[in-house]
């Protein structure tokens, strides 16, 4: 009798094993989730307006309390819905009605551990995360050995993503920290330029279908940072845990916690343009705040000698020739970058930052991350890898009034460093001061989490204009690009807005800027960042027109709303930011050819608007129009720009 009812389990479980779907709709029932189990594996495709999206995708994870990549059975599914509004004051919007419905499915394997894959689907995004529950088998610790977590792109589909780097590359073994140059509409499989995948987030076109975004959100120290491995055979991209090498092997590769775990989340959103990939907000949606604070973390713009006078401006007087370009620029900070310590001292950096006080100017002070993980000799170092240190210097900072740190050279993505991403923000806002990570991760959904994170680079910024003219002849391109990529999922420190014509001290050495300068303006709203660190000079105020300094003087880096116009990857971009009833409308041109672009502007319909547009070669010209219609039309140089704004 045993053996015969043990056969009948058996069989009932063999064909669960089979054949098991279900499925979930958005709110507004154009996008769908499709579950499906096979021979005991998880699969989800996703279809928007009833085409298929992403077709059958693998889900599940190896980890120490259990394998959930295979001998899987659905044994439930609970759903909900999701509403809350929330508020942002660092980020692209300031108010978000976030709307999704919630499905949490429940699988076992064939040892009856269990694990809940959750999904929130809203009209445009997808988010989903594994949950691993306690157990009284399982009440321990858990380790995630891997992701088969994986996206199958339909055949056609074309990138722009950034190749993963590999651990301990780049200039003083400082890498991977994001800053790879993108695909351009590369066929979809290719290998990736160095066999090791690609970063997010990850930009896919699927031709007339729409566009596809994924990327990731929702660490704080909790999980490693993953990424995209090169595709298989069946054109799948499966997520991928760091490298061994990266951080100079500094932590494990997998990650851990104690039970219940969650895992981050990863993202997808899409539509039949990228609207919504501009305008959403699905990487602050699905995170929480963290902390409280009672602090004032103050956002703004910067003057930064460093970025076209390089490191032998890090001096004193230099330093308060910049305090009084901030002052005449009313910008809320200046960027005092590395050497600071040994070329300024911190006695005299003391008197500097009290100088800045008297002119309404804020100190950000540079310091290198390390540690041990990499050999970037700059210093201060050796001062915010350890708690003790971290904090000791953070008082200090606190006591003579600095506002901010940008923090360097991380190069890793190991739980251990994000770790200290988190850990660093934690103390940082207990002592006030605001952050800004370079050679670093993808910030993901910090901006919500944290209320003293400001921006992070993780992208190929601007000292690349400066350092390669081969970066500055593709800028133009590369920086319409960025809108729809690593800028739309978080704050981007690029570091934009040129003048010189050459990036050089010396007006006669140095790279040679292609934009024109109303591109350059355009930038400014472009290119989200609550802190801005302009790329001006002092002699710009001179050499130039005043209408261009009355504009940067007032432009925002924070912004109320943000609304996508118009553009392609590549070849050009209109975007408009609204900040309180001002409108900022800003388009750049990508391509070396003049470009006639007219988008629709509803919101300027009978106002008054001033325009900076291209002018004679380089140079601008200044209008003030009354809109009377409303479309308008960009009549772009090559490689130009046109930025329209409300009085």
């Amino acid at each position: 009798m045993r053996l015969i009812l043990f056969a009948l389990l058996f069989l009932f479980y063999s064909s669960a094993l089979k054949a098991q779907s279900t499925s979930a709709l958005s709110p507004d029932k154009s996008l769908e989730l499709k579950i499906s189990v096979t021979d005991g594996k998880v699969f989800y495709n996703l279809f928007y307006q009833q085409e298929e999206f992403l077709s059958q995708s693998p889900l599940g994870l190896l980890s120490s309390v259990g394998d959930f990549t295979k001998d899987l059975k659905l044994i439930g599914k609970t759903s909900s819905k999701i509403q809350e509004s929330y508020k942002l004051n660092r980020s692209k919007v300031s108010e978000v009605n976030y709307l999704a419905n919630e499905t949490k499915f429940t699988f076992v394997n064939k040892e009856n551990d269990t694990i809940h894959i959750v999904f929130r689907i809203s009209n445009n995004d997808v988010a989903f995360s594994y949950w691993i529950p306690k157990s009284k088998k399982n009440s321990n610790d858990c380790i995630v050995e891997k992701e088969i977590t994986g996206f199958k792109l339909p055949s056609g589909t074309t990138t722009f993503i950034t190749p993963q780097a590999p651990p301990l590359s780049g200039w003083e073994k400082t890498k991977p920290s994001y800053e790879e140059e993108y695909t351009r509409e590369e066929k979809v499989g290719t290998k990736s330029q160095y066999g090791l995948g690609y970063t997010f987030p990850a930009l896919f076109h699927l031709g007339n279908k729409g566009w596809l975004l994924i990327s990731e959100t929702g660490i704080s120290g909790n999980y490693p940072g993953t990424r995209l491995s090169d595709a298989d055979s069946e054109g799948i991209y499966s997520v991928s845990f760091p490298q061994e090498g990266e951080n100079n092997f500094n932590g494990a590769v997998t990650a851990s916690s104690t039970l219940p775990m969650q895992t981050s989340w990863k993202t997808i959103t899409l539509g039949k343009t990228l609207k919504p990939i501009v305008e959403s907000t699905v990487s602050t949606d699905v995170v929480k705040p963290l902390i409280k604070s009672s602090k004032v973390f103050d956002t703004g713009r910067a003057s930064w000698s460093w970025i076209v006078w390089q490191d032998e401006s890090c001096n004193y007087n230099d330093q308060k020739t910049f305090i009084d370009l901030a002052a005449n620029l009313k910008c809320e900070f200046i960027l005092i970058d590395a050497l600071w310590d040994v070329k300024i001292g911190k006695e005299k950096m003391t008197e500097l930052v009290n100088y800045a006080k008297s002119k309404n100017v804020g100190v950000i002070l540079w310091y290198n991350s390390n540690g041990n993980w990499n050999t970037a000799p700059q210093t201060p170092k050796d001062k915010m890898n350890t708690a003790e240190a971290r904090r000791k210097e953070m008082q200090w900072l606190q006591q003579i009034g600095v506002k901010g740190l940008k923090i360097d050279f991380f190069g890793g993505d190991k739980q251990v460093t994000m770790k200290l991403y988190h850990d660093i923000l934690i103390d940082a806002a207990e002592f006030g001061l605001g952050i800004n990570f370079h050679g670093a991760t993808l910030p993901r959904g910090w901006e919500r989490m944290y209320p003293n994170y400001m921006t992070s680079e993780a992208v190929l910024a601007s000292e690349n204009l400066v350092f390669q003219q081969g970066f500055s002849d593709r800028y133009p391109s590369t920086a319409t690009i960025y809108p729809f990529t690593r800028n739309t999922v978080a704050a981007m420190d690029f570091g934009p807005v040129f003048l010189n014509k050459r990036l050089h001290r010396d007006p006669n050495k140095g790279t040679v800027r292609k934009t024109t300068d109303a591109f350059e303006m355009a930038t400014a709203v472009v290119f989200f960042s609550p802190v801005q660190h302009w790329g001006l000079t002092p002699e710009n105020l001179q050499e130039k027109p005043s209408y261009l300094f009355d504009y940067l003087k007032n432009v925002p880096t924070v912004w109320d709303e943000t609304v996508y116009l118009d553009g392609y990857p590549g070849k050009y971009c209109v975007i408009a930011r609204r900040k309180n009833t001002k409108w900022y409308i800003a388009a750049i041109n990508g391509e070396n050819v003049r470009k006639k672009i007219t988008v629709n502007l509803p919101m300027l319909k009978g106002k008054g608007v001033s325009i900076i547009a291209d002018g004679n070669e380089q140079e601008s010209k200044f209008s003030i129009q009354k809109l009377q219609n409303t479309t308008f039309d960009f009549n772009l140089s090559p490689n130009g720009g046109t930025v329209i704004f409300t009085p």
